[in-house]
């Protein structure tokens, strides 16, 4: 029941994330639809950690310089995708609202991923590699 929760409460946030990031793009005071772009580093931000989960052993309690890298270019996505709306305010392709929306669903979809990852990351009998 605890897992149903989670991935009903999951859903909710990327279901709010993409609100913001969409009430961002097509309100009409705004209406431009150049923060759709972030949509690439949600999908590009797992990827790295993904990779590092299937080819390292978690059995070894060090620090790994698989995992190491995959928290870093993760980390550089993350960091992009929040980048990318202030540069476009700054150069007055958006308006800075439609920024400031943007940057609440960035927080929204990757406390999401984040969520994801930390409730269905472990190697239980039910877990996101089954997936």
């Amino acid at each position: 029941f605890v897992l149903v929760v989670a991935l009903i409460s999951l859903s909710f946030g990327g279901a709010i994330g993409l609100m913001f990031l969409m009430l961002g793009c097509a309100l009409p005071q705004y209406n431009q639809y150049w923060p759709l772009f972030v949509l690439f580093f949600y999908i590009l931000s797992p990827i790295p950690y993904c990779i590092a989960r299937r080819l390292v052993d978690d059995t070894d309690a060090t620090s790994n310089a698989c995992k190491e890298l995959a928290i870093f270019l993760t980390t550089g996505i993350v960091v992009s995708a929040f980048g990318l709306p202030i540069v476009f305010a700054r150069a007055e392709l958006i308006y800075w609202g439609a920024c400031a929306l943007v940057l609440t669903g960035n927080t929204v979809i990757f406390a999401t991923i984040l969520g994801f990852f930390l409730v269905f990351g472990s190697n239980d009998d039910f877990s996101w590699q089954q997936w």
